[in-house]
């Protein structure tokens, strides 16, 4: 298997000139503080949704599939809201919401919170969030939290089907330059994290059909980040690093690496 002769179109990194290695790490280095911010996002929009620190399988169940022991507002406010007001008037609000959704201590002691802390957002000039600005939206966000939406899904599923389409058809097209044998293994990890990705975003839709399904979501989260950070190593580490091998040192003599 490892006398399998090079295939006459492949290129190593060092084979590559500069300026092509130049482009790929900096593409690589964006990439990698973009996901990194991506995953800072995702614990912040799902931590806390059970109420415990952290985050865990209940938190991916709430989000996706709801809770049936809170309000969409209350599990909002526990876990990607939590840091948009203080303590003790999350307190009231919470009291309020378990105490019957009276309309007279809404008007008392509830509106001119979420006038405070939240219409400057959910004031319903953008459909995509709850309209707080009347006791009759406020409620409508205190039923049963049934988690997301399936409308949500569907934009939410296409923007990322596109958006990490692309970003690991960029990782994976500068991985192919890398030396890795064998061949099925480097196509393997190529073709794998498309795979994740389709099986993550359809196992949204199946957690609200039956949660356990939420650790689908986890470990295909998961296998898809680890492929990200193995094409991403390698590629750095054979770019600028690694010793070029003979099966192809001579070929790159014969090539001008400066470009």
């Amino acid at each position: 298997m490892s006398e399998q002769p090079l295939h006459r179109l492949y290129l190593h990194f060092q084979e590559l000139p500069w300026s092509m290695r130049t482009l790929y790490t900096a593409t690589l280095l964006v990439l990698a503080t973009g996901y990194l911010f991506a995953l800072l996002h995702l614990y912040g929009s799902h931590a806390g949704r059970d109420g415990q620190p952290g985050l865990s399988i209940k938190d991916v169940v709430i989000a996706y599939s709801g809770s049936k022991e809170s309000t969409r507002l209350e599990s909002a406010l526990r876990g990607p809201m939590a840091s948009m007001l203080p303590a003790n008037e999350a307190s009231a609000i919470f009291a309020w919401l378990h105490g019957g959704l009276d309309k007279a201590t809404y008007q008392k002691d509830i509106s001119q919170v979420i006038e405070k802390r939240c219409v400057a957002c959910h004031d319903g000039s953008n459909p995509h969030i709850p309209n707080l600005i009347s006791y009759d939206d406020v409620h409508q966000v205190a039923e049963m939290d049934e988690g997301v939406d399936i409308f949500t899904l569907v934009r939410v599923s296409h923007i990322h089907l596109f958006g990490l389409t692309f970003i690991f058809f960029i990782t994976s097209l500068i991985f192919s330059h890398a030396f890795v044998r064998p061949v099925w293994l480097k196509c393997a990890i190529i073709a794998f994290p498309f795979l994740t990705i389709v099986l993550d975003i359809f196992s949204w839709y199946l957690t609200k059909i039956f949660e356990p399904f939420a650790y689908l979501i986890v470990i295909s989260g998961g296998l898809m980040g680890f492929c990200f950070a193995f094409m991403w190593v390698v590629s750095m580490y054979q770019m600028w690093l690694y010793k070029p091998s003979e099966r192809f040192a001579a070929r790159t003599t014969e090539r001008s690496v400066v470009g």
